[in-house]
């Protein structure tokens, strides 16, 4: 498995598009019954596989991730060859960015002394989806990017 299986909660949510992943296998419902009954191990195998496939889509389609905790912010976008980051650490122990009023103190105190803005990027390895799901495993989300760009517009990237 080159990634995780998904959870109990995403293979229900998932439910038809597992239903055609075995049909695309020619594996009814029947027979699936079968193989999770009489070979366990099988069934595992194609748990994984679908789980894979899964998450392969997703991170072909991941731009912008991002993680935050209570004094840092780490965000990143996903380019063709480099994955580049904007990360804000407060030094306020005060404030916390997980909560509206901490993240409203953040915007109007952007440029304040206890709060560091960071720029970096690195190179893409050989498996783009590989760095990414290391990135989600570290506590990343997947995101639509708003908050970098806002971030973005303010460094003048």
């Amino acid at each position: 498995m080159k990634y995780s299986r998904l959870t109990k909660e995403q293979f229900e949510e998932l439910h038809q598009e597992f239903i055609n992943f075995l049909a695309s296998q020619s594996i009814t419902a029947s027979e699936w019954q079968e193989i999770k009954e009489q070979k366990p191990e099988v069934a595992e195998q194609e748990l994984d596989v679908f789980s894979d496939l899964v998450w392969e889509g997703v991170l072909n389609q991941a731009q912008y991730l991002e993680h935050i905790s209570a004094n840092q912010i780490y965000l990143f976008k996903i380019t063709e060859f480099t994955i580049n980051l904007i990360a804000v650490k407060i030094e306020n122990e005060a404030v916390d960015v997980t909560t509206r009023h901490g993240y409203a103190w953040l915007q109007q105190n952007l440029m304040d002394d206890r709060v560091s803005l960071y720029t970096s990027s690195k190179n893409i390895s050989d498996d783009r989806n590989k760095d990414i799901f290391a990135l989600i495993r570290q506590g990343a989300v997947i995101t639509k990017g708003e908050l970098y760009g806002f971030f973005e517009k303010h460094l003048n990237l």
